[in-house]
This record gives C-alpha cells, structure tokens and sequence, in this order.
C-alpha cells in the first residue's frame, strides 16, 4: 500500500509575504534634465525654462518618473522642483533622484498601504528569488511592518528558508 504524499507546507500556518504581488507594473522614466543645460553643462535659467514651457508632459501620465542629471553640472534645486511641478499632475509619482531611490519610494509607500493583520502571530516567509526590481531598502521597510506582529520571518523559499528573526515569548 502506497503512502499519501503530504504537502506539510501547503498545511502550515508559515505566510508567504511576496513583494513582486505589490510591485507596479506602470512604466519607471528616468527624467535627464542634462538635455536642457547649454553645453550640458550649464544651467541657463531662459532657455531652461523654455524647455519646461514646450514640454508635452502629458507623456508621463500615470508613469513613475525619477527627475536626475546624469552629467556633472551644478543644477539648482529650483530647476528640479520646477520639472517636479510640472510632471506630477500626469505622474503617479515623482522623485528627485535615481530610479533606485523611486523604486524606494514607491515601495515605502505601498507597504504603508497593506494591511498586516493576517500575518499577526504567524511565522512568515518573505519570498527571495524576484524578478522585478525591488530594492534592498523594501526588504527592510517590510522587516520594519513584520517584526512588531510576526512569530518569526524567514526569507527565501518554503523549501529552503534563512532565518532572521524569532518573538520572544
């Protein structure tokens, strides 16, 4: 007589936290202003400001749009917020920065959002392996939600976890 396989995970109460579920699919822009700077090098207040005016910055809409300056240029903080001004009534959301500091933020933001309440008393895996990408800082903003509620958080996979932390009974 053959034995019944059982799936022991499938039958745990171990919780799976998956940051790929979360994640956006919106398309990420990264705004250069360097394009705007004469010489690229310069910021000239009329001319970059004619280049704000004639922008179509509809083409943003509903994107997430990391404003930078990918050259070595002194750019005053008024220029980026001049850019922000205009690019966030079409954007879901703007940053000043790199697309890794969005990704930051968006994540921060979203994990604000969820609800936590299922995860209460309950050892949790927090998945590795993602194909998106999610930045280290969601890892921590998701330890920081987790840990005050959690029985224990694992990372990685059901069949193979690292341990990270326990409640103290």
């Amino acid at each position: 007589m053959k034995e019944e396989i059982v799936n022991r995970v499938a039958n745990s109460k171990l919780k799976t936290f998956d940051l790929e579920e979360i994640y956006p699919k919106e398309k990420r822009v990264l705004f250069d202003v360097k394009d705007w700077l004469f010489q690229e090098l310069i910021l000239k207040e009329t001319d970059f400001r004619t280049s704000v005016k004639n922008h179509d910055w509809s083409q943003y809409k509903n994107s997430f749009v990391a404003i930078t300056c990918s050259v070595d240029a002194i750019i005053p903080s008024w220029a980026f917020m001049l850019v922000a001004s205009e690019i966030t009534p079409f954007a879901n959301k703007v940053v000043i920065g790199n697309l890794e500091l969005l990704e930051t933020v968006i994540y921060q933001e979203l994990l604000s959002f969820v609800d936590f309440k299922e995860y209460a008393n309950a050892p949790v895996i927090i998945k590795g392996c993602a194909e998106k990408p999610i930045p280290a800082s969601a890892y921590a903003f998701l330890i920081e939600k987790l840990q005050p509620i959690a029985r224990s958080i694992m990372f990685g996979e059901a069949c193979s976890t690292v341990p990270l932390y326990k409640s103290k009974k």
